[in-house]
Order: structure tokens, then sequence, then C-alpha cells
């Protein structure tokens, strides 16, 4: 593959000798003028990497929070296409933030994968996480993705052991997701020393940046992560303060965004004061 926004992000932010903070949002929540006004508003924040997540009815490795998300945008109509239309319209004023679509295949399948790679790449994306296509059907979509340009960044979380791992690193690009913890998203906090010595372990396999996800919710957790990690991941979080702001109906409010964005520079911040 040729160098990808991702690869050119993590290198600045190891001269830089910080990692990178790594936000989801699901594309479509609560609606999608606000959804989009939160993209556009990630990178003043301090989001490195955007994680723009793929709506599904059906999540299976996400949390109450992730999941309301998905449904919120759902209701609100969101669909396949308006979610590479929204990462057309911010690359019209940011060519620099990578952005990865994240989510599951059901979306991508029924879309048809040939029209979505083609349609992904044209609109701007960067690179897909998708959970639950496992490494032995990468001819599926893993590797179709690499030849359009994609990076194809798969997760690998404590019960990946030294015979899974090779498997699981083998097509992987941009970055590596670790999940910190056994169970959903959001469902509780990293431990960090715990962490840390698996990160050590992936890294002996690998020279691709680590980055690390579920269970990392406050400034404090972001700070601890970026000790050992090339990457901090926050996503449950942030949806559960789109969801605070809401109304009574489930509405956006008018201080939607600036609370979401505000939250994103508190995260930010605990990785430039490092």
């Amino acid at each position: 593959m040729n160098e990808t926004r991702i690869d050119r992000r993590f290198a600045a932010l190891k001269a830089e000798g910080r990692a990178a903070l790594v936000t989801f949002i699901t594309a479509g929540d609560p609606d999608l003028a606000t959804s989009h006004a939160i993209l556009r508003g990630l990178p003043a924040a301090g989001a490195d990497i955007i994680e723009l997540g793929m709506p599904f009815s059906d999540p299976m490795a996400d949390g109450p929070a992730i999941q309301a998300s998905s449904l919120r945008a759902l209701k609100a109509g969101q669909r396949m296409t308006k979610t590479l239309d929204m990462v057309r319209e911010f690359r019209q004023e940011n060519d620099h933030t990578p952005i990865v679509l994240m989510g599951y295949y059901n979306p991508i399948y029924v879309y048809g994968n040939d029209r979505f790679l083609a349609d992904a790449v044209a609109a701007g994306v960067d690179g897909l996480i998708v959970v639950d296509v496992p490494p032995e059907a990468d001819d599926e979509l893993c590797l179709p993705a690499l030849e359009a340009g994609l990076n194809f960044i798969r997760l690998a979380t404590p019960t990946t052991d030294s015979k899974r791992l090779p498997m699981v690193l083998s097509n992987t690009s941009g970055f590596v997701y670790y999940v910190s913890i056994t169970g959903i998203t959001g469902s509780s906090s990293a431990n960090a020393a715990e962490v840390e010595g698996h990160i050590q372990r992936i890294k002996r396999s690998t020279d691709l940046p680590v980055a690390v996800g579920f269970g990392v919710k406050t400034p404090a957790d972001v700070a601890a992560m970026a000790r050992f990690a090339d990457g901090v991941v926050v996503g449950s979080a942030i949806v559960t303060e789109i969801e605070k702001s809401l109304d009574a109906d489930r509405r956006a409010t008018g201080n939607t965004v600036e609370r979401v964005l505000n939250l994103v520079k508190s995260l930010a911040g605990a990785l430039r004061a490092r």
C-alpha cells in the first residue's frame, strides 16, 4: 500500500512525542445535521483520528451507549449513503484528518462490497474497522480493501494468545486496535497496568502503532494509557455526552455540539499535558 493519512498522522505524532487521540461518534446521531457539526468540530477540539460508526440495528460488541446511538441515528434516517456523504463533505474543508469507518459487515454487504469500497475511497475514507469479519475471511473484505488503498484495522483482545496473534496481524494495516477489556464497549474501565503488558506483547510482534480502546472514559484514563500506547480511543464517553445533552424528546439541543466538543478538548488536553 501507499502511505495513507493514518500512516502520516502516527508518524507525525511519534515525532511530536505523544499518543493519538482517536474519537468515535456514530454517523447521524442524534440527527444528520448535528452529527455533521460534531464531525467538523472534532479536529479543532483535538481529535487526531476520527472513527465514524456505521449505524447498525444489531451490534454485538457495543454496550448500551453506542447501541442507543445507532438506534437514534437509524430512527433519524441515517443510511450508508448519508454516512459516506458526511465524509465527502468533511473532506471539502479537511484533507488531513484520518477518518476510519467502524462497525459491522452487514451494512457493507447489503450495500455491495465492490460498490462500498469504491464509494468509500471516493468519499475520502482512510480505513475500516469491521469487528465481525475474522482473519479467516480476509478474502471477503480485508484484501479487497487493502487493494483499494484503505487501511484495514484489526482488533486484538486480552484473549488473543500468541498462537492467534500472528493471524490477527497478518493483513492489518494503519494501526492495531487493542480492546482493553473483555466484554462490550463502555461496560467497565480498563486497568492500565494489565493493558501495558498486553501492549508490550503485541509490539514485539509488529511495527504498527497500537491504539487502546474500550473502557477508556476520562482524561485520567487517556493520560494513563498514553504512557505506553501509540493511540487512545474514546467512544462510549462521547456518545454518552451526546445522549445527556438531548431534550425530553431525544432531540439535539442548542448545546449538544458544544458539550461534545468540550469533552473532546478535555481528553485532548490530557495528552498534550504530558
